[in-house]
């Protein structure tokens, strides 16, 4: 998931994301227009009916995961259909998973819209205003979102041998399942099996916060700022969890899915 550098943008952000919800559950899937044999060639596939689960990209296939977008168009790269043990990926996947994220065509519009509320805002002041300080609004917020992802999904997790992907729990009171996407903040699988405190996570959005006085204003590179930089990289993270363990709970409901559809 993206992330928000300030309390203001995600609450701002909200009304964005229930517009997308809305437009996502008022779509219909399209008909069955499946033609004839007779007039199809030869090398022609046979057309993926609309429950039919995608095909899994190389991605999802070396690493176990599944990437069912959250209201259809939210990224949902790393998570794993169901608590299970999978081989430990490598650093190469690792970053290729965290590339994934960043260059999914979501980030564009969200760090767009995340740049306009603060280009509205006029924040910080010293940009001021005009497309040339609304570059350098974007410019920021995507190298937030960019720097943390690499920082918690590859670089950090490949050097402490620190398994990145989210493992659902799938089952149980709704109550653990809650508190559950919270607690995988704090705790994390290692590469070579077993749980340990996530390093990764905490570090890592901690070393992304420290290096974003690099490319901010000179009036945001304070302790402050840099510490509620770093609460909300894991207050987004915590979200993104919590997405991810009940998106396909969700997703059946509104489409009457089998639970058996789920991976």
């Amino acid at each position: 998931m993206n992330r928000s550098v300030s309390g203001i943008r995600f609450f701002s952000i909200i009304p964005l994301l229930c517009g997308l919800c809305v437009c996502a559950l008022a779509q219909q899937p399209a008909p069955d227009t499946q033609q004839p044999t007779t007039e199809k060639p030869a090398t022609a596939q046979e057309p993926q009916k609309p429950d039919e689960p995608k095909p899994k990209t190389s991605i999802e296939r070396e690493t176990g995961t599944v990437n069912e977008r959250i209201f259809e168009v939210m990224p949902n790269y790393g998570t794993v259909g169901k608590s299970k043990d999978l081989p430990p990926m490598t650093a190469g996947q690792k970053y290729r998973l965290a590339t994934a994220q960043v260059t999914d065509y979501f980030a564009f519009p969200f760090n767009a819209a995340l740049a306009g509320i603060d280009q509205a805002k006029n924040s910080p002041e010293s940009w001021g205003q005009g497309w040339g300080a609304y570059g350098k609004r974007f410019g920021a917020t995507f190298a937030d979102n960019s720097i943390g992802t690499y920082m918690t999904t590859a670089i950090f997790p490949s050097m402490l041998k620190e398994d990145p992907r989210y493992y659902r729990l799938a089952q149980g009171k709704t109550s653990k399942r809650l508190w559950y996407p919270i607690e995988r903040l704090f705790v994390t699988r290692l590469d070579k099996g077993g749980n340990r405190f996530n390093i990764s996570e905490t570090a890592g959005n901690a070393v992304a916060a420290g290096l974003s006085n690099f490319y901010h204003a000179r009036e945001d590179r304070t302790v402050g700022r840099n510490f509620q930089t770093f609460g909300m990289l894991i207050m987004w993270d915590g979200l993104s969890n919590e997405l991810k363990e009940f998106w396909p709970d969700i997703r059946r409901k509104f489409k009457h899915k089998n639970p058996e559809q789920d991976h």
